[in-house]
């Protein structure tokens, strides 16, 4: 017996027709021929045929519950049948169908048609495996690439998580630089990021500007607004660091930082385009000293004219500077720098974020001293 030849059981309780279907197929297939279904299922218990030639009309046991039987089981139910009968009627044909045989052919039956009939069916089931085959072998693909994706998004989360981590301690670290170097300011940047929090998380909640706020990463902003002093790195010591009020010719070169914060923000866009933290600290840097009246500098930019990041952190710096001790000015307390922020309504502050200042004023009554215990 060839191995490789594809089996065929012939189960019919005509002797004649067993010798005939033998002849016609031994050629090309393994065949096994049976003189009834209880000898078919005796055989199937140690072989598993690629196509089984069932008789309709047997004794003892039909066709027809011979393939019921042969449906019922899961090492069977895949085994492609068909029916032999010396039948012609169609109730016969569509009982079979929808039992689960796939073809007949009708007996008497010519052995060559025989043959063809049945290396038709095998190259359909040949082919039908294939494709089986190839299926589970793209969905094993399909899930290996899902797999690998998931691992590479993994990654690629990892290494941006990575570069946001390193980008933020380089941002920090050049905040730190400049707010070391402007010693009189102590914690500055920790307070007016937890000004500009409240002020934030307010506005996403309830407040004006809900719509504008509520598109923002106030993280990614809070992190950014470090570097609002930037170009004071550019300053001279001398007047940086004077114990004591500024000229009118020493404050013209302090009004400085804020252009040269700028063209430090740009030179980095340009080796880092389209990061949004740069973005945003542009923002802070050129607009933290407009004024809503249009008194303030660089632009000389009055009321909505002046983007709203920088009308925020105009109203958190002064408010720290205010409850900061300096060396030309002791520290207010937080019941006079909220008077001053009130009296500037509509002339250095956007007046809507004065009334929201003033709703959220208790969060910051026991005084930016003691702001984040810093």
């Amino acid at each position: 017996m060839d191995s490789e030849r594809a089996i065929v059981m012939v189960v019919d309780d005509n002797i004649t027709n067993l010798m005939v279907a033998k002849n016609a197929l031994a050629q090309f297939y393994n065949v096994f021929t049976m003189p009834s279904a209880a000898k078919m299922f005796d055989l199937l218990e140690r072989n598993k045929p690629d196509l089984i030639l069932l008789d309709m009309d047997m004794p003892e046991m039909d066709g027809f519950e011979a393939l019921k039987i042969l449906k019922s089981k899961s090492a069977t139910s895949s085994i492609p049948v068909i029916f032999l009968t010396a039948k012609e009627d169609a109730e016969s044909e569509l009982e079979g169908l929808l039992l689960g045989a796939i073809d007949y052919i009708s007996k008497p039956f010519m052995p060559q048609l025989l043959h063809k009939r049945v290396e038709l069916h095998l190259m359909v089931e040949a082919q039908k495996f294939r494709l089986e085959h190839q299926a589970e072998e793209l969905k094993s693909s399909v899930m290996e690439v899902k797999r690998l994706n998931a691992n590479l998004q993994k990654m690629v989360e990892e290494k941006t998580g990575n570069i946001l981590k390193l980008q933020s301690a380089i941002f920090r670290s050049m905040a730190n630089l400049v707010e070391n170097r402007d010693d009189v300011t102590g914690k500055h940047i920790e307070r007016t990021q937890r000004v500009l929090s409240v002020l934030m998380q307010k506005l996403r909640k309830d407040g004006p500007y809900r719509d504008q706020a509520m598109a923002w990463d106030i993280g990614l902003m809070l992190e950014s607004s470090q570097l609002h002093d930037l170009g004071k790195i550019v300053i001279s010591d001398n007047i940086l660091k004077k114990p004591g009020s500024l000229t009118k010719e020493e404050f013209e070169k302090i009004k400085k930082h804020v252009e040269f914060g700028v063209k430090i923000i740009e030179h980095m866009e340009s080796e880092i385009p389209d990061a949004d933290l740069l973005k945003y600290a542009k923002i802070f840097v050129e607009a933290h000293h407009e004024k809503w009246d249009g008194s303030g500098y660089p632009n000389g930019l009055s009321g909505d004219a002046i983007p709203l990041l920088g009308r925020l952190m105009a109203m958190a710096d002064v408010y720290d500077a205010l409850i900061s001790e300096r060396p030309y000015k002791k520290a207010f307390p937080h019941e006079e720098a909220f008077r001053i922020i009130l009296k500037e309504k509509g002339k250095h502050f956007d007046p809507v974020l004065v009334d929201v200042f003033e709703q959220v004023a208790d969060q910051f009554a026991t005084s930016a001293h003691l702001i984040l215990k810093l």
